[in-house]
Parts: C-alpha cells; sequence; structure tokens
C-alpha cells in the first residue's frame, strides 16, 4: 500500500527534482552510493541521512537560503533553510517523500550568533522551515537536525545551569539540555519555539522561495552575503572549538 501511494500523481510531487533539489548532481549520486542510502529499509534510510545533514553538515551560514543541494553539499555547513534544502534532496535520491513547511521566527534567536550593529539591523522575522518526511504512513516534523552535535554540546557546556527555556546562538527550546533532536520515528524540534508566522506546506523550497524572501533591501543583502555571515560562521565555530 506504502509503495502505491508513493507511485500515485499526490506522491510523485514529493519526489520531483528541481533547481534546488537537484539530487542528480554528480556529487550527491555519488554520496547516496558511498552511504549505502539506496540500499537500506525506510526508516534506516531517513535516520542515516538525517543524522548526516545534522551532525557531518556543520551549523553555520550560507550565502543564500535559495542554493541548491549539491552547493550546500559543497560549503559542507547549513542553516535551517540550506540544511532543508541538502536533506529532502538527499531522501528524494532514495525515494522518501518529503515536502517544506515555511515559518517566519523571531530573530532573538539568532543573538549570540550574531551581535551588535549587525543585529540590531537585521529584520524582526526571519525566514525559517522544517521538512515533513512520509514514512510508515505518517508525516514526521523534522527541524532538529539544525545544529550538529558539536556546536549543540559545546553550548550546553557554555550556559550549564540552564535546563529549562533557552533562547540564543541559534536555539529556542523548552529543553535545553535535552531538546529533541534525535530521530526514532518521531518529530524533532530545535527552533520551533521562535517559530511567529506559518506559510503553510509547500512542495519544494523552490515554490516556498518563489513566494517568500528575507526582508533585506539590496545593499543588506549584500553586506549578508560578503561579510556578516561570515563574522556568524566564525562565531559559531569559535563556540563549537571551545572545550
Amino acid at each position: 500500500m506504502e509503495q502505491q501511494l508513493k507511485k500515485s500523481m499526490d506522491f510523485k510531487k514529493y519526489l520531483k527534482r528541481t533547481d534546488i533539489l537537484d539530487f542528480d548532481n554528480p556529487s550527491i549520486k555519488t554520496l547516496v552510493k558511498e552511504k549505502g542510502w539506496d540500499s537500506m529499509a525506510e526508516t534506516d534510510k531517513v535516520k542515516s541521512i538525517y543524522n548526516y545533514v545534522k551532525d557531518d553538515v556543520k551549523f553555520g551560514y550560507n550565502k543564500d537560503d535559495s542554493i541548491s543541494a549539491s552547493e550546500v553539499l559543497r560549503d559542507g555547513y547549513g542553516q535551517c533553510n540550506t540544511k532543508a534544502n541538502l536533506f529532502m534532496a538527499l531522501l528524494r535520491a532514495v525515494d522518501i517523500p518529503n515536502r517544506m513547511h515555511g515559518f517566519t521566527i523571531h530573530k532573538a534567536l539568532q543573538k549570540g550568533a550574531i551581535s551588535g550593529i549587525w543585529y540590531k539591523l537585521s529584520p524582526k522575522s526571519i525566514l525559517h522551515s522544517w521538512v515533513e518526511v512520509y514514512i510508515n504512513g505518517e508525516w514526521f516534523n523534522l527541524e532538529g537536525l539544525i545544529l550538529d552535535k558539536a556546536y549543540l554540546t559545546a553550548l550546553q557546556k557554555k550556559f550549564p545551569d540552564c535546563k529549562t527555556t533557552f533562547c540564543g546562538y541559534g536555539v529556542y527550546t523548552d529543553s535545553f539540555q535535552e531538546p529533541d533532536v534525535e530521530w526514532n520515528m518521531n518529530d524533532t524540534y530545535i527552533q520551533k519555539k521562535g517559530i511567529n508566522q506559518d506559510f503553510g506546506l509547500f512542495d519544494t523550497p523552490d515554490d516556498f522561495y518563489y513566494q517568500h524572501q528575507q526582508k533585506l533591501n539590496p545593499f543588506k543583502k549584500w553586506v549578508y552575503k560578503n561579510y556578516v555571515r561570515h563574522l556568524m560562521n566564525k562565531n559559531v565555530d569559535r563556540i563549537r572549538k571551545v572545550e
């Protein structure tokens, strides 16, 4: 029954290739083959790909939300939206249906990763997304892959007295020391508490970014791409390396 659903017209849209979801790119095809994802059981596919995007692709800020999955892979790092691009492409490469859920989050969630004048100049609300994955007849919300384990662990050590709600450095959760980031047939979250607007579901990230963009004028976009994001990535790397 599951396979029949995936072959139906309704589900084919959750498996299609797009400019952003370029899972036919040689680098993605090679990765899938090296990891053996195409020969795994379905739950193992999702878990292994999820853990790869969460921990092997480090938390960091790319030049734009709408870059292709293969470019995220080449960068070796990503944030909520770009990691979603890669995660969706890898899942579609092994026939796991998925879709994007789009939101905005409050910028307070990013404080610490960005600070000073650049934080003040950033828009109040920032585009955000998570991936919804269809497996065993259910849709699962998978947002918890944004932060790699090394970075999250370093943050927890930096703020050892915080046991419940934490906001900042790319986190907004009510369970800071034990957030729901590991996948075992469950929803995962790490920034959900910061959501302040829900844009609904999108078949692909291409559809989402066609309708919604970050609230930055051309000058601020240029400054972010060429200067601010590099400062943010240095901040993130500095935290990750703290013993």
